[in-house]
């Protein structure tokens, strides 16, 4: 199958998912459609991986975020260090030490949907990877409004802190500069459409 085809069948599904899952989750079948999350991001990270032709340097790459990821988010959850106190909810799947394995996905996903698009705009890894960085905790501030409904995750007392968000970013970044040491060819236009459509996601029920 072409590049383009396989570009043009993925952006479809991406939307298909997004739009449906508002759609669910605005219904009255919210708890069945967030219990799926897991199943949409793991629909996103084929993706990537499909329109890469199932590039084995890619997913060796893509382990670094989700290693980091998840061990970040353990010391998280268990210690409240690098993003304070919170846990997680069931709509995130299965959980190692309290950590759902689609939080590692997660961390994945973004990782190379913000790589691809920060190298679009500068190719310097310093600067690409504070690009990216910011653009990862830019979502993270519209994420954390709508996760605690979601069943996502929580913090305690329902507040925030700004530790969370520094945390984020050099996290972000340390995991942006490893990534793009590994790859340096990526797949600009399947990144910018999950990134969009996950902004849109979570920017919906800011609204609504």
């Amino acid at each position: 199958m072409s590049p383009n085809r396989k570009l043009t069948i993925s952006i479809f599904i991406i939307w298909l998912f997004t739009i449906a899952g508002i759609i669910g989750i605005l219904s009255v079948y919210e708890d069945w459609f967030l219990s799926f999350t897991w199943l949409n991001l793991l629909v996103y990270l084929w993706l990537i991986i499909w329109n890469n032709s199932l590039n084995r340097r890619l997913i060796l790459a893509l382990l670094i975020p989700f290693g980091i990821g998840m061990l970040t988010e353990y010391l998280g959850v268990n210690y409240g260090l690098i993003f304070g106190n919170y846990e997680y909810g069931d709509n995130l799947g299965f959980k190692m030490y309290g950590v759902p394995l689609m939080i590692g996905v997660n961390w994945a996903i973004l990782t190379y949907c913000t790589a691809a698009m920060a190298r679009a705009i500068h190719k310097s890894i310093i600067i690409s990877s504070l690009l990216g960085a910011i653009s990862m905790v830019f979502l993270d501030v519209i994420m954390e409004v709508s996760a605690p409904r979601f069943d996502f995750w929580e913090f305690d007392e329902g507040v925030v802190p700004l530790q969370n968000y520094v945390g984020w970013f050099f996290t972000a970044f340390l995991v942006h500069l490893l990534l793009q040491k590994v790859i340096k060819v990526f797949r600009f236009r399947i990144s910018l459409h999950i990134f969009i459509a996950i902004l849109v996601f979570f920017t919906t029920f800011l609204i609504v």
